[in-house]
C-alpha cells in the first residue's frame, strides 16, 4: 500500500511568509463557504463560531464529519451542540501524516507539534531541529498509535486520516476523550485543492486570514506558471514511474501527477487512462508504449542512470534513458527516511508546476532553478 501511495504521489517547499496579524472574525464572510478548490472539507464562519465539514476522507467515504470551532466562552447554537467542539485557538496538537507538517511551518505554529507517528520520516529542518531537542514525542506508527503515550501528551487536537473506514486507533482515541479532526487532504486530485487544506489548519489556530494569503500567493503563482506553459510551441512525450517487484507503477490519467503534466503542456503517454491513483503494468506493455517518449520522471527510488541500469539493463532500451532525460524529484533528499518531496510538495503544486514546466519547456522559464527535480546523471 506504502509504494502505491508514494507512487500516486508522483509530479507533486518551504519558503518564507511575512507574519501578520488575523482579521477579527467579523471581517470573514459569514455562513458562507471559503473553500475554492478543495471538494473534500468546507470552511463556513458564523458569528460565534466556525463549522469544518469534512466530506471525504478517503474515497468513496459514506460518512459527513462535522466540527464547530469556537472562541472560550462563545454561546454554540442549539443546532451544533451535538458535534465535536474544540477551543481555538489551539496550542497543542499532534498530526499524523508528514503532509500536516508545511501548514503548521507556513503559520508559524511548529512550537505546537507535540507529538507524531515516525519521527524518522519528517523532513522538514525546522521540526527535526526540535526533534533533537526532545520537543516532539515519537509515537509508533500510523495504524497502532501508542494511545497510552499520546493522551499522555494532552492535546487539544489529533489530525488523523484514514485510508478506508477501518479507522481502529482512532475510534480508541476518540473513546478516550481524545478529540481527533479527519484530514483528506491525499485524497484531493486538483493540484491546489490539496494545497487549500492550509485553510483547515488556518481555522484551527484562528489563523484564517494568514491562511488565505498563504494559498492566495500559492495560486497566483501557479496560475500565473499555468498560463507561461501555454506559449509552449510543442507538448514532449512523457513517461512515468518504474519498476517495482516485477509491476511498472505510474499515475492513472486522473490523478493529480497527471493534471500537473497537462497544466505544464506535457504529453502524458498514460493521461487518457480512467481513474486516480497507480496504474500496474508489464515492462511489456510499457515498452511498448513508451520506448520513444521524450522524458521519463521516475518515482524518485534512483539517484543515477547506473543506479538504473543495475537495477534492470533494459532501462537502456528507452530514449529518454539513451538521451539522459530522465528525471527524479529526489533533488532535496534527507538524511533519515523521509522525502522533501512527499513531505512539501502537496502543499505547494506551484513549485511542482514550474520544475515540470522547467523540464519541458526550458526557454519559457530561462532563470528557474529547479526546487524539487534533478536530470539524473550517468
Amino acid at each position: 500500500m506504502k509504494i502505491c501511495v508514494r507512487l500516486l504521489g508522483l509530479l507533486v517547499l518551504i519558503v518564507g511568509f511575512g507574519c501578520q496579524s488575523d482579521r477579527s472574525r467579523s471581517d470573514r464572510p459569514q455562513g458562507q463557504n471559503t473553500v475554492r478548490y478543495a471538494t473534500g472539507f468546507t470552511l463556513q464562519n458564523y458569528k460565534d463560531v466556525t463549522v469544518i465539514t469534512v466530506k471525504n476522507p478517503w474515497p468513496e467515504a459514506q460518512k459527513t464529519y462535522r466540527y464547530v470551532l469556537h472562541k472560550k466562552g462563545a454561546s454554540i447554537p442549539d443546532s451544533l451542540q451535538q458535534l465535536p467542539q474544540i477551543t481555538i485557538p489551539i496550542q497543542h496538537i499532534v498530526v499524523t501524516s508528514t503532509t500536516h507538517i508545511p501548514s503548521l511551518e507556513m503559520l508559524g505554529k511548529v512550537p505546537s507539534l507535540i507529538g507524531f507517528p515516525q519521527l524518522d520520516y519528517i523532513s522538514s529542518e525546522t521540526v527535526r531541529a526540535r526533534i533533537a531537542k526532545g520537543k516532539i514525542t515519537e509515537l509508533g506508527k500510523n495504524q497502532s498509535l501508542n494511545i497510552e503515550r499520546l493522551i499522555t501528551l494532552k492535546p487539544d487536537v489529533v489530525i488523523g486520516y484514514g485510508i478506508d473506514n477501518h479507522n481502529p486507533t482512532l475510534d480508541n482515541l476518540q473513546r478516550s476523550g481524545v478529540k481527533v479532526l479527519l484530514n483528506g487532504d491525499w485524497n484531493e486530485q486538483n493540484p491546489l485543492g490539496r494545497a487549500e487544506w492550509i485553510k483547515f489548519f488556518g481555522a484551527l489556530y484562528d489563523k484564517q486570514a494568514m491562511a488565505e494569503t498563504v494559498f492566495t500567493k500559492i495560486e497566483k503563482d501557479y496560475l500565473k506558471t499555468k498560463r507561461i506553459a501555454t506559449h509552449a510551441r510543442r507538448k514532449p512525450t512523457v513517461m512515468a514511474g518504474d519498476l517495482f517487484e516485477g509491476q511498472w507503477y505510474l499515475p492513472r490519467g486522473e490523478s493529480w501527477g497527471s493534471l500537473l503534466l497537462k497544466e505544464a503542456q506535457g504529453n502524458y503517454l498514460w493521461s487518457a487512462t480512467k481513474g486516480t491513483g497507480s496504474l500496474a503494468l508489464s515492462f511489456e506493455t510499457v515498452f511498448d508504449k513508451a520506448h520513444n517518449a521524450d522524458l521519463w520522471i521516475t518515482s524518485g527510488q534512483f539517484q543515477t542512470l547506473t543506479d538504473m541500469a543495475a537495477q534492470n539493463p533494459h532501462y537502456r532500451q528507452f530514449k529518454a534513458f539513451q538521451n539522459q532525460k530522465v528525471y527524479s524529484f529526489h533533488r532535496k533528499k534527507t538524511k533519515n527516511k523521509g522525502s522533501l518531496y512527499y513531505e512539501l510538495a502537496p502543499n505547494r503544486p506551484d513549485l511542482v508546476l514550474k520544475d515540470l514546466v522547467k523540464i519541458l519547456h526550458p526557454e519559457l522559464l530561462p532563470s528557474y532553478q529547479l526546487y524539487f527535480f534533478m536530470p539524473l546523471q550517468p
